[in-house]
């Protein structure tokens, strides 16, 4: 028998559609940005390639990402003050709808900024001087991506797909190349 085997072709959703081009989009753009910050000239990223200067060099990155983290915290912080159904906080009361997106896009950041800067203290340690130039870009990424996450939320999947895919690929696009810096 000379019977071919071929896969179903892929049935997507109407929601899974514009997720799906949210997130090729967003890699393309993030792998096309990294590339460019870790190829261009860097500007005197590092005065003395030391270990002491690379981890500055990525905490001043990590300190650009983290202003989401402020923002997201602080803007679900003032909505449960002035929001009596909510000020006793999500582990006593069952939430209003405004309370729960807020927790949902604090949650999603907070996992994004932590595995953010864990990556980029590794990227700042593994990489050759002339590619660090890839964490200012990563953290721009990130920076917009957040903000397009928190803003396309409440329309759907579709809406936050790319701020989403911006923020995540950046961050997975440095973490594959930390692995690759730490395994040669």
């Amino acid at each position: 028998m000379n019977a071919t085997r071929r896969c179903p072709p892929i049935s997507l959703s109407q929601k899974q559609i514009p997720v799906l081009k949210g997130m090729i989009t967003a890699i393309v753009m993030c792998g096309l940005a990294l590339s460019a910050g870790a190829v261009l000239p860097p500007v005197n990223w590092l005065p003395d390639d030391t270990s002491g200067e690379r981890l500055g060099f990525a905490a001043r990155c990590i300190l650009v990402i983290s202003v989401w983290l402020l923002l997201c915290i602080g803007a679900l912080a003032r909505h449960r003050f002035f929001t009596p159904a909510d000020i006793d906080g999500s582990g006593l009361t069952a939430g209003t709808a405004k309370a729960k997106i807020l927790q949902a896009v604090l949650q999603n950041t907070l996992e994004q900024t932590v595995l953010a800067a864990l990556v980029y203290g590794s990227f700042a340690v593994l990489a050759p001087p002339q590619w660090l130039g890839a964490l200012p870009v990563a953290a721009l990424l990130f920076f917009c991506g957040r903000a397009l996450f928190w803003h396309g939320y409440v329309q759907g999947a579709g809406s936050r797909a790319f701020g989403f895919a911006l923020t995540f690929y950046s961050t997975v696009l440095l973490f594959l190349a930390s692995i690759f810096l730490a395994l040669v």
